[in-house]
């Protein structure tokens, strides 16, 4: 259910929005930031759901600003189609261009709200906008009608416009503390509790690939086919490996979360070659696997390895070749881990 109470951790960013609409503060932009799947869409769901709700409309209590799913606009906004709520769309996968922004936007922004106080557009991706349509972007957000909102959601603020980070409030996403999303697996989703460990330490504070990795039916059989890979790269052939490597992508299993799991693997192996101490290990069940890679292998080399599977999730995300990144990344954990 699309209320603030739903929204795991993120307090900072819940006082934040509650705040702004008892206070009747509401800014004229937003950017949330966070990485994928961390759930800046739903944080921006939930507040665009507050902002049309009818039946907060006079609070001046942070307490009493939650949707009451009642109303006929929150049944409207639960069912993505409350006419004061706009999503930007666009045409091309990987670019949001000028005419995008001039249809989706500029052409009825000045058009007031049907039902609401507010006119709500929501730039999902926002770090697929182009330079042009920045700029056109930039010029409305300038010189908004008062009341519009807009709420630009990134991955990557960098790649906006300085003169657009600085007329929006910055909300950032921060990694859900361990605890709550343990509660939240076991409770929503019904994981048991070694699931829950597993995905909570692949997460890394992320609840949505928390989540993608609890539910995915595949995930077992991905886990041990990385850890096959992992502890029989060095007597594996490179077509052996890149078949290996083709088959995780059958599954339709992000390659980031199947390069995750590779790093809690040699972060675990660097964490026991340190300590010798299993009891903090993610993997404790391969214990003896994990001792004999840390017994010969060297800490530079695990920390080279560990640097370049970060540097490989950068280069897939930059779209260079799949096959060539991987062959690199392999290249690298063979050069720098003994078996």
């Amino acid at each position: 259910m699309p209320r603030f109470s739903d929204i795991v951790g993120q307090e900072e960013i819940k006082t934040e929005l509650k705040n702004a609409i008892a206070g009747g503060r509401i800014a004229g932009a937003y950017i949330i930031r966070g990485e994928n799947r961390s759930g800046k869409e739903f944080v921006a769901k939930v507040f665009s759901q507050a902002l049309v709700c009818e039946n907060i409309k006079e609070v001046t209590d942070p307490a009493l600003t939650e949707p009451c799913m009642s109303c006929p606009a929150c049944r409207q906004a639960v069912a993505h189609n409350h006419p004061d709520i706009v999503y930007l769309h666009h045409e091309k996968p990987n670019s949001i261009g000028i005419d995008d922004v001039r249809e989706g936007i500029i052409d009825t922004v000045f058009i007031k709200p049907y039902s609401a106080r507010h006119k709500i557009y929501i730039i999902e991706e926002a770090e697929k906008l182009t330079p042009q349509a920045q700029n056109a972007l930039l010029k409305t957000i300038e010189e908004p009608p008062e009341y519009a909102v807009f709420l630009i959601l990134t991955s990557q603020p960098e790649a906006l416009l300085p003169t657009i980070l600085s007329r929006c409030i910055m909300l950032t996403m921060k990694p859900v503390p361990d605890d709550d999303m343990r509660a939240y697996l076991i409770r929503e989703l019904g994981v048991s509790d070694s699931r829950a460990e597993i995905c909570i330490a692949f997460a890394r504070g992320n609840l949505g690939r928390a989540k993608a990795l609890a539910t995915n039916e595949d995930f077992e059989k991905i886990r041990v086919s990385a850890l096959s890979l992992m502890k029989n790269i060095r007597s594996m052939d490179t077509r052996d490996v890149m078949e290996t490597l083709k088959e995780i992508r059958s599954f339709g299993f992000d390659i980031n979360d199947y390069l995750d799991i590779m790093a809690v693997w040699y972060r675990d192996i660097l964490l026991f070659k340190a300590t010798h101490d299993m009891n903090h290990l993610v993997f404790r069940d391969e214990i003896s696997g994990i001792q004999k890679i840390a017994a010969g292998s060297a800490y530079d080399g695990i920390e080279e390895v560990i640097s370049a599977l970060d540097t490989a999730k950068t280069r897939l995300r930059s779209m260079v070749d799949y096959e060539l990144t991987m062959e690199l990344l392999m290249l690298t954990i063979r050069e720098n881990i003994s078996e």
